[in-house]
């Protein structure tokens, strides 16, 4: 069954994705996880109050995801020499009876 607020946003989203999509605060509150979505894919949200638009909901522009740069550590880090070795004081507390 499909509510009221999923018909309006299908509408919605069915137009023009270079048109902004205006809606009321209630309908995001109520469908917040699917407006987030739809940001995420690239869609820009007006959300209302009384008519007036009191915020703007769009993807990060590229400059706010940082890629990770792999090997960007390398030669950073150092392991010690026993690092995969157990200290012989753990060892044996693992031995004793429980």
């Amino acid at each position: 069954m499909i509510t009221h607020g999923e018909r309006h946003m299908s509408e919605q989203l069915s137009g023009s994705q270079s048109k902004p999509l205006k809606i009321g605060v209630r309908e995001f509150r109520g469908n917040l996880t699917a407006y987030l979505r739809q940001a995420r894919q690239g869609s820009t949200i007006l959300v209302t109050s009384h008519d007036e638009i009191v915020a703007e909901l769009r993807p990060p522009s590229p400059s706010y995801r940082p890629r990770r740069q792999p090997g960007a550590l390398r030669g950073r880090i150092k392991l010690s020499d026993d690092f995969d070795q157990t200290p012989q004081d753990m060892l044996d507390s693992m031995d004793g009876v429980l």
